[in-house]
């Protein structure tokens, strides 16, 4: 038996897969404590974790930069302003909770999200001090490479002598320039806290940790011949199945000759539907297809518009219990959601703008598994016919189905605990865990 802390902001997407790794540690017999916001409080406890409450001002706050991530500010300038706001203001008092948690139990490892820049004084710090560190990714991977672009320009790599010198001007004027202003806020944040500065790039921290973990495929990501060591792929992180949801009366609608388009905003990019949704049932709203939107939690009557008579809308649906009925997704780029379609051998069409979703779109893109739009605001004739497209071109869904095929390879959560006990046996090595293993099968789409 271990004692786990795992260190998550409270937004969903980043939460929700920390939730489903502690629910697997405490099943294995570990003591498992979650720090993260106490409006996620009964989520922690009916996982069998306990919970160390995350107070507002060490955070995500989505409101501390408005609108302008989400709405006007897009590319870089949303990523910049994001990772500053949401991401290097809240670390001092990240670093103070996780030192009090520390204080009180000698935890035998740290699992902590990769926005949670409180652990970044740990990690520049002597390592024999702390925990072994697990960071986990909820986003593309951030590492600078020689064989990639850098982070944030949603630019696929190019191969060759050509293309490394491009991404090396290119990683030089991110880290300098583009990037530079969250790199040196990062700085004056650890100075203000008596830290050393950082001796690598700020999204390059994963490197300093014990193990970094991806959670998807590596023909879902970037080949890089420069991998840091540390890295592990370990397929989607899946929550449990859906047991108590209500199927609508349309449900049946679902298995008739039409293709599903499904569209999402997802549950934070969705302030304002007429970006995506609302394009996307105009664009499809003659076309002989059956289309189901969610708003991601926005009350349906937020939607400006007649509802098309192929057109069902919800707030929310199961992804397990869609997806499999699905023939195309069109998505703002969550990554979360992305995984999930492509796991399930759904193509997609993608059209993002904030925070990652240029880089989500463009692996869809690299990756051949969809279409990247290039724009937060695709027109509805764009739409259309990046949809059909999809649909007529068999290409898109055989790529997706290849990809399905790595994901049912893999189980993630059951990666993640051989990682921490791979890490905490080096430590404790007549500590032992249960040999209890989920079951990994992926849902199979319609055929």
């Amino acid at each position: 038996m271990a004692d786990i802390l795992i260190a998550t902001l409270s937004h969903t997407g980043h939460v929700s897969p920390m939730l489903s790794i502690a629910a697997d540690l405490v099943a294995r017999g570990n003591r498992v404590t979650v720090m993260t916001g106490a409006a996620n409080a009964g989520s922690v406890r009916a996982v069998g974790a306990v919970l160390h409450p995350l107070p507002p001002s060490a955070d995500l706050d989505v409101s501390r930069i408005g609108s302008p991530v989400h709405g006007g500010t897009s590319g870089i300038a949303a990523l910049n302003l994001a990772i500053i706001q949401m991401y290097v203001v809240p670390m001092p008092n990240q670093a103070v909770e996780l030192a009090a948690a520390m204080a009180g139990t000698p935890f035998d490892a740290i699992v902590v999200d990769y926005g949670f820049f409180g652990i970044i004084p740990f990690l520049l710090g002597d390592a024999a001090s702390r925990p072994p560190v697990l960071y986990y990714t909820p986003t593309p991977l951030t590492l600078s490479s020689r064989d990639t672009p850098p982070t944030g320009l949603g630019l696929p790599p190019r191969a060759g002598t050509v293309g490394r010198l491009r991404n090396r001007l290119l990683n030089a004027f991110s880290h300098k320039v583009l990037l530079g202003q969250s790199h040196r806020a990062a700085n004056a944040m650890l100075k203000e806290i008596g830290a050393p500065r950082l001796p690598i790039f700020l999204m390059d921290v994963g490197v300093l940790a014990d193990r970094v973990i991806v959670p998807t495929v590596p023909t879902f990501e970037y080949p890089r011949s420069d991998l840091p060591p540390n890295v592990r792929f370990v397929g989607r992180v899946r929550a449990e199945p859906s047991s108590r949801w209500d199927r609508p009366d349309w449900w049946s609608k679902l298995d008739d000759d039409r293709p599903v388009v499904y569209v999402t905003q997802g549950s934070d990019d969705n302030d304002d539907l007429s970006r995506l949704i609302e394009p996307t049932i105009r664009a499809l709203g003659d076309d002989d297809v059956f289309v189901v939107v969610t708003t991601g939690g926005r009350d349906v009557a937020d939607l400006k518009l007649a509802l098309p008579a192929n057109t069902v809308v919800a707030e929310y649906i199961p992804h397990d219990l869609l997806l499999p009925k699905v023939d195309v997704m069109v998505t703002n780029g969550g990554y979360g959601a992305v995984q999930r379609a492509v796991s399930t051998g759904v193509p997609l069409v993608v059209a993002g703008s904030g925070n990652d979703e240029p880089e989500v779109a463009a692996r869809v893109a690299w990756s051949g598994a969809g279409i990247d739009l290039r724009t937060g605001t695709p027109t509805p004739d764009a739409i259309r016919r990046a949809v059909r497209r999809v649909l007529d071109d068999g290409s898109y869904l055989r790529r997706a189905r290849e990809l399905e095929t790595d994901f049912a390879q893999r189980d993630g959560i059951a990666e993640i605990a051989a990682l921490v006990e791979e890490l905490t046996g080096n430590r404790f090595v007549t500590r032992t865990s249960s040999s209890r293993r989920r079951n990994s099968a992926s849902p199979s789409r319609r055929g």
